[in-house]
């Protein structure tokens, strides 16, 4: 079984979150994605997030009618700050062969995750290039997107793929430019604006029946 993981916040999730998901495991044939919300982010501890109870709960309802999509809530049994390294071991127990899904612009910044340089042995990685967000990723290409200290166990395979020296590989995958994001959507609810069209209709009825993102910074 080929199985993805895409981890977040998801505060709350979007159909940028989900076209991007979808267009992913077609392209890759994957068996199986598994939405991974953070029970703590690490880099988000002092900021206030919603609930984790509500953020999972407008999860199942976004990913409930495509069979592929799963749900995984590792997270919060496992308790504290979620470190990505942790996730990834626990899926790679139970599933061997396994595709870690993630932006470009959060992977240009993973060498301030927790124990990343671990992450390159027990994972493959999918990078999703997303609009480019000026003065981040514009024009990073090549083995510049890995971080120093990774760079030398990195070879480039061919134009879209790169080999980790474990044999895991990272591959770079265009997705389909939505500049949606979970700032826009609570910027748009504190302002009154519709989210219509951002967030799955049950998102969205969540969210105006719990009063989400009404109070509290962006």
């Amino acid at each position: 079984m080929r199985v993805g993981i895409f981890g977040g916040t998801f505060d709350p999730v979007h159909y940028g979150h989900l076209r991007a998901v979808e267009e992913v495991r077609e392209a890759y044939s994957l068996d199986r994605v598994y939405f991974v919300p953070a029970y703590i982010p690490p880099h988000k501890q002092t900021k206030k997030i919603t609930d984790y109870d509500f953020r999972l709960k407008m999860l199942k309802a976004a990913i409930r009618n495509n069979r592929y999509l799963r749900l995984s809530d590792m997270e919060i049994r496992r308790k504290g700050v979620s470190y990505t390294i942790d996730t990834i071991k626990a899926f790679e127990r139970r599933f061997g062969e396994i595709y870690f899904i993630v932006g470009l612009d959060a992977f240009l910044e993973i060498d301030t995750w927790h124990r990343y340089t671990e992450l390159f042995s027990h994972t493959n990685f999918i990078i999703m290039e997303r609009p480019v967000k000026a003065g981040v990723n514009e024009g990073v290409r090549g083995k510049d997107i890995f971080p120093r200290e990774v760079r030398g166990e990195i070879t480039e395979y061919d134009r879209e793929s790169f080999q980790h020296k474990s044999g895991k590989r990272i591959y770079i995958y265009r997705v389909t430019p939505l500049d949606i994001s979970s700032t826009l959507i609570r910027t748009c609810i504190k302002s009154g604006k519709s989210i219509r069209y951002l967030v799955p209709s049950p998102v969205e009825r969540i969210i105006g029946e719990k009063m989400l993102y009404l109070n509290g910074a962006i």
